[in-house]
């Protein structure tokens, strides 16, 4: 499975977005993320093979989450579903 690494000033948190390629609230995740220098990793699931996607559904629900994006993991055990800024800012410490 191919990630896509967006670099940013802010590299403190290890931080990996499960998204789609058509959400747009998966999106503003990204954006956000990235106006405020923010390093991440994404990958966009609905473009995965059947077995990639298999993993990612294991990945997101072994650490408890829901299978709905976009799904933000910070530093492997912050879970947050969905366009959360103040989750986002709270696990980032900004």
């Amino acid at each position: 499975m191919q990630f896509t690494k967006v670099s940013g000033i802010k590299n403190v948190h290890k931080v990996t977005i499960f998204a789609l390629s058509t959400c747009v609230w998966c999106k503003l995740t990204k954006q956000y993320l990235s106006e405020n220098g923010v390093t991440y990793e994404f990958v966009d699931v609905d473009l995965l093979n059947e077995k990639d996607k298999s993993t990612v559904h294991q990945i997101i629900t072994s650490k408890g989450g829901l299978l709905s994006y976009p799904t933000t993991i910070v530093d492997d055990k912050t879970v947050i579903t969905g366009f959360r800024k103040d989750q986002l800012k709270e696990a980032l410490g900004f």
